[in-house]
């Protein structure tokens, strides 16, 4: 698969390099399978009717993002609903990671721990630009030994992990900003429609910030 890679050419200005962005990010998010939108949010669903654990992981930008997660997949999802979720970011101590990566390997920093916390049932959210970070690919490989089901958050072709994922929700861009950006919009999207569409007041939409 050929990836454009943004941006071509340089430009005079940082306010003529923002709409170029901007018209990127809409080409990108279009990019976007919507029937894989819908299917990360069956599974996120299906975790918290079972009460099982989302686990997410990522490095870098995708670990900011993996981190961010954890506040509104556990505080904000529950805002105004019924809802207790379980959720754990395997990006988010780094005693635990360097402890793994200086006795084991860098590569088994997310698969360790999924091998640790996950069970049958729970959900891995991946995310990597790329797709082919080796401690991602090793995490979703543990994950599926282990039962879990995994979502996979990628840009530029997709990579292996595009490939391994249950559900693929694959950004079709070759610049790290817009694939992150993107990344982050469908955690924030996921994480809001789950919580409206569980409120104990309906009426609070349109009233309630998230």
């Amino acid at each position: 698969m050929s990836i454009k890679i943004f941006p071509t050419r340089s430009f005079d200005s940082a306010s003529a390099y923002s709409e170029a962005y901007f018209a990127e990010l809409q080409l990108a998010r279009r990019s976007i399978a919507p029937e894989a939108i819908d299917a990360a949010a069956r599974l996120l669903l299906d975790v918290i009717k079972t009460d099982a654990t989302i686990l997410s992981c990522g490095n870098g930008g995708s670990a900011a993002i993996s981190n961010h997660l954890l506040c509104d997949y556990l505080k904000g999802i529950r805002t105004g609903t019924n809802i207790r979720t379980r959720v754990k970011s395997l990006s988010s101590s780094p005693e635990l990671i360097t402890a793994i990566a200086n006795d084991i390997s860098f590569d088994d920093i997310f698969a360790y721990q999924v091998t640790s916390l996950g069970r049958p049932g729970d959900l891995l959210i991946a995310t990597s630009s790329s797709g082919q970070s080796p401690n991602i690919v090793r995490a979703i490989e543990a994950a599926h030994q282990h039962g879990l089901k995994v979502v996979a958050m990628t840009g530029f072709a997709g990579g292996t992990a595009s490939k391994m994922a249950d559900v693929s929700l694959h950004v079709a861009s070759g610049n790290y900003g817009i694939v992150e950006d993107i990344h982050q919009s469908l955690m924030h999207i996921l994480a809001q429609y789950l919580r409206h569409a569980h409120l104990v007041n309906p009426q609070d939409l349109g009233v309630t910030r998230f």
